[in-house]
């Protein structure tokens, strides 16, 4: 048993759900009493610990958010069981504490310590989403987005729901203003198509890809579809331009029309801070675009296109992974 979590501290299965009295296996676990949740663990690990048909997750660590499949390994999601549970931390404010697997259980090599301790979770949004199942099948699942805190590096178990409560207010408080930021553009759900498998495996290719990679996938894709001057700006992992490009003759009405690309290689949605910043880092008269493997938030649609201000193009996952398809372009990974 023990007494404290600390962040980045390896621990048992055994010490986790013996200290949080939750279960002892899945990715969701939950400790109740009369019902009601007092505590939750969510168990994720890298992809490149299994096998797609092992764990056909998508789960993802990105600045300081997790965004998780919830349970369910085959068929469709739903929202039912423990997964709509996780949603309850919004009203009821109990701890949601976040492990990643460091080594794959069948290295023998390490000893039975390898779930790293995260940080405290605070659940901000769900939307659905696309992904291929352990069979390779498509199917509808549902993404959790939680923002990691750091803030208490060790943390009693005695006072842990007072400690979660206090954190997940006052981080609250401080985005209140942007919550559009909840609602989430599936564009899957919007188009007609046949190849969604297809889709979703060029999708699962290019989230499997180095953000800087990524950058480079982009300045290609663009050469490909005729875009001329093509360049990869120094890789900073900040919100700023990734890619310039002048329309080409193929693009005749816009033709030697300045493109600025931002690229978020991400897993969690984009928001409408990452539409703002980009607008910020335009040249006077270029078009800027913000191309992503993941979604686009409610606000982040309405900031694109905000009268009044320059407009930016938003290209989601979905639609990115079809253009590799329409254009066939040959996705080297």
């Amino acid at each position: 048993m023990i007494e404290a979590l600390v962040v980045g501290q390896l621990y048992s299965n055994e010490e986790i759900f013996k200290s949080l009295k939750v279960s002892n296996a899945g990715g969701i676990r939950l400790s109740l009493q009369d019902r009601a949740v007092l505590r939750a663990a969510i168990m994720t690990s890298v992809q490149d610990l299994h096998g797609a048909g092992e764990n056909p997750y998508h789960d993802r660590l990105e600045g300081g958010i997790l965004t998780y499949t919830a349970a369910g390994k085959l068929g469709q999601q739903t929202l039912a069981g423990v997964n709509n549970r996780l949603i309850e931390q919004r009203t009821f404010n109990f701890p949601i504490h976040g492990f990643v697997l460091t080594a794959s259980r069948r290295d023998k090599s390490v000893g039975p310590k390898r779930w790293k301790y995260l940080g405290l979770l605070e659940y901000l949004r769900h939307y659905p989403d696309t992904q291929l199942d352990a069979d390779g099948k498509v199917r509808k699942v549902w993404l959790f987005e939680f923002k990691i805190h750091q803030e208490h590096k060790v943390l009693p178990l005695g006072i842990e729901a007072a400690i979660s409560s206090q954190v997940l207010i006052t981080s609250r408080l401080l985005v209140a203003e942007h919550s559009d930021d909840d609602d989430i553009i599936d564009e899957s759900n919007h188009q007609q198509t046949e190849n969604v498998e297809r889709i979703e495996h060029v999708r699962g290719k290019l989230l499997a890809m180095a953000p800087k990679d990524f950058e480079l996938f982009i300045k290609d894709l663009l050469l490909h579809c005729g875009f001329s001057d093509v360049c990869v700006t120094r890789f900073s992992a900040d919100g700023g331009v990734d890619v310039n490009a002048r329309a080409g003759g193929r693009i005749w009405i816009f033709e030697n029309t300045l493109v600025q690309v931002q690229a978020k290689r991400w897993l969690h949605s984009v928001g409408r801070k990452e539409v703002a910043e980009l607008r910020g880092s335009l040249q006077p008269f270029a078009r800027g675009a913000v191309v992503t493997t993941s979604h686009f938030s409610k606000a982040a649609i309405n900031e694109a296109s905000e009268d009044g201000k320059n407009p930016i193009a938003l290209v989601d996952g979905f639609r990115l992974s079809k253009v590799v398809l329409d254009e066939q372009f040959h996705l080297a990974i």
